[in-house]
């Protein structure tokens, strides 16, 4: 892989305009009719949402990823895809490079809720 150029320089206040949380995912759930697109219900930790994120085609078994703890952007404006709103985006690793994605996990187990940054 070669990496892709640095994208232009931001503010810190532009970077900080981001909340960027730890959530563990509870569910995955097929979205009916997508072929791309499942369901995930998060625990951040005071409330939950429904985000919606492209998996199915990423992975073999999309559920895999039930427990497990990782980053997502949790103030982007809600968003309908396929008839369903999405109140936040998974935050991976790989996909905007053509990589086979990964999630953005913390090293050890932290409360959900917490911001990162």
């Amino acid at each position: 892989m070669i990496p892709t150029p640095v994208k232009p320089v931001v503010t810190h206040d532009t970077l900080e305009a981001l909340d960027i949380r730890i959530g563990t995912i509870v569910s995955v759930e097929d979205v009916p009719k997508s072929e791309k697109l499942v369901r995930l219900t998060v625990d951040f930790g005071d409330h939950t949402r429904r985000i919606l994120a492209g998996l199915k085609q990423e992975r073999a078994d999309p559920r895999e990823i039930e427990g497990r703890q990782c980053l997502f952007v949790v103030n982007l404006a809600p968003r309908k895809m396929m008839g369903e709103m999405s109140e936040g985006m998974l935050f991976d690793i790989g996909a905007a490079d053509g990589e086979l994605p990964c999630l953005a996990v913390p090293e050890r187990a932290v409360p959900n809720g917490v911001r990162a940054g």
